[in-house]
């Protein structure tokens, strides 16, 4: 499967967020990957409000590639919180919309423990019956690798298996194909996005701060990260306007 590129006529966001839950206390690390519950209930409201549908990364595609039009934005979920279920799904169900949650396969049930040495508080992700009822719910589930590894770090042989691994095990577990990857840490190399074309994977994303425009590449798709601090005057200049295109990582 070749690379192919965006050829969407105007700009396209891509939401990401981690956490649906009330941040730790102030001085706790990564305190902004926390969107409170009702901060996501109020961002998707707005967004049905202003006429946009949001989108897992596999319904997204077509408007991606340009095959059609409308006012749509993507919807992405890091890490396969547990949270995400319980505070996310019912906001995302009461509007009509899709995401896509990117799983770690081997820490299924357990908590982000790749976060544990930066001292982040340890949260508990969604187990695999739990990611079998984010599927039912009309969501997508996404490979985040095996371990949530650091790609560049890994040897070609060790990140191919990660990336292989990660993607057969949620299979397994959903009893569906699994066609988005998200590079843990955003960290990649060219060779791990030709593994990402090699592996049947049909988009994947970055931490690049960005909408997605024409002529993008769609196995590094650039996101628009929505955190604790985003009002919602500052989510709509996120999503409307050139604000997240003239961002850097």
């Amino acid at each position: 499967m070749s690379n192919r590129q965006t050829a969407n006529r105007k700009p396209i966001p891509i939401l990401v967020y981690h956490q649906s839950a009330r941040a730790p206390p102030k001085g706790s690390p990564f305190r902004s990957l926390y969107v409170a519950p009702d901060a996501f209930v109020r961002q998707m409201a707005w967004l049905s409000l202003l006429g946009y549908t949001g989108l897992s990364m596999t319904a997204l595609q077509p408007y991606l590639l340009g095959e059609q039009t409308g006012k749509v934005v993507g919807i992405t979920f890091d890490d396969g919180y547990r949270n995400n279920l319980t505070h996310a799904l019912p906001a995302l169900l009461k509007q009509g919309f899709s995401s896509t949650c990117y799983a770690v396969s081997g820490l299924l049930g357990e908590t982000n423990a790749w976060d544990e040495a930066l001292g982040i508080a340890q949260t508990p992700l969604m187990n695999e019956e739990e990611l079998r009822q984010w599927v039912m719910a009309g969501q997508e589930v996404g490979s985040h690798t095996h371990r949530h590894i650091d790609l560049t770090q890994a040897g070609d042989q060790a990140g191919r298996a990660e990336m292989a691994m990660g993607k057969s095990r949620l299979e397994t577990v959903i009893g569906q194909p699994v066609r988005q990857f998200c590079y843990p840490y955003g960290h990649y190399q060219p060779r791990h996005v030709a593994m990402a074309s090699e592996l049947g994977f049909s988009a994947a994303t970055t931490t690049q701060r960005s909408r997605s425009h024409a002529g993008m590449e769609m196995l590094k798709l650039p996101r628009v990260p929505v955190l604790r601090s985003t009002t919602l005057p500052v989510f709509w200049l996120k999503i409307a306007t050139g604000y997240e295109d003239r961002r850097k990582k």
